[in-house]
């Protein structure tokens, strides 16, 4: 039985010392890898960063993160991804890590993703340049991230990202703004790769639960939608997930 701590949509300031590093204290205890689902900052800016970073550093597990598109604002990523490492954080953009984890290993394979809307409602490479860009985008990286997923040959694949793979944890959300929050790119990524389990988060009107149209379980961790530090999950075959109290 593996536990997995997971949040998304932190966006940490530079007035945000200590809201989580007081959730860590015995965290070993509960939970044995700790994931984070984009939007770690509110703009990007790496001083917002140093504040998440000095909090991080009191994690007693791994911690794996992806970016979001918060943190993308200020164009300094680069920067942040360095902050973050230099806490011992792994950032994963379309990349994969594998952990041995009470005798079982452990494969995450992350990427922030990218948006594109969902069957029957989706954006199409057609048409003016800046659109054929934005769904090129989309696909392109879904690809990479489906390749990370698929290269993994480990007991449990962990598939993370901020945008959704599914419209059904965008539940709560405008409709209009579905192809903006998420793609069916990245849940053809998850099914392909086989993925066991999806964490990510980036909406915030949304609801906790969903799956892929292959029955990979998704779970939108945004912290407005779960309202807690962070959720913990235990990954436990048959049973996948099942959320702890």
């Amino acid at each position: 039985m593996i536990r997995v701590a997971a949040v998304g949509d932190l966006h940490f300031d530079r007035k945000s010392q200590n809201r989580l590093a007081e959730h860590f204290l015995g965290l070993e205890s509960k939970a044995d890898l700790f994931l984070l689902a984009g939007d770690l900052t509110q703009t990007g800016h790496p001083e917002e960063m140093r504040v998440l970073a000095e909090d991080l550093r009191t994690c007693p597990i791994p911690i794996v993160a992806v970016l979001g598109n918060h943190d993308y604002h200020s164009d300094q990523v680069q920067q942040v991804i360095q902050i973050l490492e230099e806490a011992r954080v792994t950032v994963l953009e379309g990349s994969a890590i594998v952990f041995e984890l009470k005798g079982q290993s452990i494969g995450v394979a992350g990427a922030k993703g990218f948006g594109g809307g969902f069957i029957g409602a989706c954006g199409s490479d057609f048409g003016e340049p800046e659109m054929k860009a934005f769904m090129r985008h989309s696909k392109s990286s879904a690809r990479k991230f489906e390749t990370a997923v698929r290269d993994l040959h480990t007991d449990y694949k962990i598939a993370l990202l901020h945008y959704s793979p599914t419209a059904q944890t965008l539940i709560g959300e405008r409709k209009e703004i579905y192809p903006f929050l998420g793609s069916y790119s990245l849940a053809e990524a998850i099914d392909y790769g086989k993925a066991d389990i999806c964490f990510h988060g980036h909406a915030h009107a949304g609801v906790e639960r969903g799956e892929t149209p292959g029955g990979c379980p998704v779970r939108n961790v945004a912290q407005p939608v779960i309202r807690h530090a962070f959720n913990i999950y235990t990954l436990d075959r048959p049973q996948l997930p099942k959320p702890m109290p």
